[in-house]
């Protein structure tokens, strides 16, 4: 590999104290979904208009309040849509629309034209000011770059102020900002801001977009920071930034430009966009949500947000997606199973209103999921079969046989060198444990309580029984110790309901204990002495085997 091809496409940022590096993000910023633009200008098919008012709709019920709908200029469908949304009067009237255009006569009005009655909007300048562009693209120097913003910015004020009414706003973009000298970014925003002279009651947009990730995420941090300490009339503007995601920290460049300054958050719902996509508002949102940030945002169903994003864009959710993920709530390292089951239950048990668990770092309910550790392996320990046997059955074994079991589950696994499904993991406990009739079965049984103890009559393989004890269960002990000539004592026992109801059926787990060998069995049963008598002679049959 040939790396000496590379070098570093960023340029310094001037000496200056980084102040960002110790802020902390304490509000959610303002979201703008660009979905239906950057986001649909990266399908192979693009949204058709039917698709696009619905997937508009659908944004509005996520709770954004800026979404960028087009490139109207692009061509008649795009500008369509546009003119669909206003004309039949789709948009909420608390919800601004934002078109993109380039600084270019025609172009400027054609978007001017595509806007006309929108109650609120956005129209969204912009111009590549980077060193590669200028050079190899347009072939232009930085005074003709610059000409071309603040022009593009005067057509739109003229156009705008003559031709438009309603809440008309304006942003402007250097676009490729990541490859552009930071001086040199700075005074091209501070011309155009001349041309939009924006005021408290009605701020211009600076957008800062990441074009190309060419960095690492600190590295675009103190470019922002750097527009943010020495841009003009910072407090008529709203800084934001963009992030693409070439190097696949969009995430992390977007959470530092909000602590270098940035209010704003340009993105797409699980980050598609151009090339390797845009930073995923999803993600970004709900890592504020996880430091108790309300993310503002509608996201609390994330299996519908995800149905619809591929239903329409048609690329599937990465199974390791943080929080979307089919497997961003399952645990295999039988450690892990363990500690978030452990955690779990005393978080029920506490009644604490802070959210504490080692591995997970939301709790999945909150967005619709639950945990469950359903993939259990070679690698999984007591903990995750323990919770799945608790909760997806009501099995509570107690921790000793929890412990054998669990063997026997990796054993399996191993075997079969595959996961193991829930349903596996209970018929294997079954087939082990519960209600063994062979060698012995228990045909019937009644008993009799006396004074000077209990008294039990019942059948074995045909055979009747009989003997004396303490209760029931020790009176059958004796009587099986009489009919096979042994010395079994019961070791352990303990007992609970299947389920939270008057009829639920109960499991007891036993274990006898023969020549200083214990042995397991357990039985379930709508009688509590039938299903303690089960796992009695299951545990017999088991030290049989």
């Amino acid at each position: 590999m040939n790396y000496k091809k590379y070098k570093k496409q960023y340029f310094d940022i001037p000496k200056s104290e980084r102040k960002w590096a110790d802020n902390n993000i304490t509000k959610a910023p303002i979201w703008c979904s660009v979905d239906l633009r950057d986001g649909n200008q990266a399908l192979y098919s693009p949204l058709t208009t039917d698709e696009k008012i619905e997937f508009f709709k659908f944004l509005v019920t996520l709770g954004f309040k800026e979404i960028e709908v087009g490139f109207p200029a692009a061509s008649d469908t795009e500008f369509e849509f546009v003119r669909k949304l206003i004309d039949e009067n789709i948009i909420p009237d608390n919800v601004t629309i934002q078109v993109l255009t380039q600084a270019r006569e025609h172009i400027i009005s054609k978007t001017i034209d595509a806007v006309k009655g929108a109650k609120n909007v956005i129209i969204h300048l912009y111009n590549s000011t980077s060193e590669v562009q200028r050079r190899i693209v347009f072939g232009k120097n930085k005074n003709e770059i610059l000409d071309l913003a603040v022009n593009g910015a005067k057509e739109i004020v003229t156009r705008a102020n003559s031709e438009l009414g309603g809440n008309v706003r304006y942003e402007y973009s250097p676009e490729s900002f990541t490859c552009t000298e930071p001086e040199y970014a700075l005074e091209v925003c501070n011309a155009v801001l001349e041309v939009f002279d924006p005021t408290p009651g009605h701020k211009a947009i600076i957008n800062l977009p990441s074009t190309i990730e060419i960095s690492t995420p600190n590295i675009y941090a103190d470019q922002v920071e750097f527009i943010n300490k020495n841009i003009n009339s910072r407090d008529n503007i709203i800084l934001s930034v963009h992030a693409h995601n070439d190097r696949g920290t969009a995430i992390a460049a977007t959470e530092l430009g909000i602590l270098a300054g940035a209010e704003r958050v340009e993105g797409t719902i699980f980050g598609n966009g151009e090339r390797t996509g845009n930073a995923d508002i999803i993600t970004v949102a709900l890592n504020m949500f996880c430091q108790g940030i309300d993310p503002g945002l509608c996201i609390e169903n994330i299996d519908e947000i995800i149905d619809v994003y591929e239903k329409f864009i048609h690329i599937p959710i990465n199974p390791r997606h943080p929080y979307a993920g089919d497997m961003a709530y399952v645990a295999f390292s039988g450690s892990h199973q363990d500690a978030i089951r452990k955690s779990f239950a005393e978080y029920k048990k506490s009644g604490k209103s802070y959210w504490q668990n080692p591995y997970l770092t939301i709790d999945p309910t909150d967005i619709g999921r639950i945990y469950e550790p359903i993939k259990i392996n070679s690698q999984s320990g007591k903990g995750g079969v323990g919770y799945i046997l608790e909760n997806k059955f009501g099995l509570i074994l107690p921790k000793e046989l929890l412990i054998i079991f669990a063997k026997k589950i990796t054993d399996l696994s191993d075997q079969k060198q595959t996961v193991l499904e829930p349903s596996e993991i209970y018929d294997s406990f079954v087939k082990e444990y519960v209600n063994i009739t062979s060698p012995y079965k228990l045909d019937k049984y009644n008993f009799e309580t006396k004074d000077d103890g209990t008294v039990i009559n019942a059948a074995i393989n045909g055979t009747n029984i009989s003997a004396k004890g303490n209760g029931p269960l020790d009176a059958l002990c004796e009587a099986v110790n009489k009919y096979l000539g042994t010395h079994i004592e019961i070791f352990a026992y303990s007992e609970h309901a299947l389920e939270r109801r008057a009829s639920s059926k109960a499991v007891s787990y036993i274990a006898v204990k023969i020549n200083n060998n214990i042995f397991w069995g357990a039985g379930i049963d709508s009688n509590i002495n039938t299903s303690s008598m089960y796992a009695f002679i299951s545990a017999v049959n088991n030290a049989h085997k």
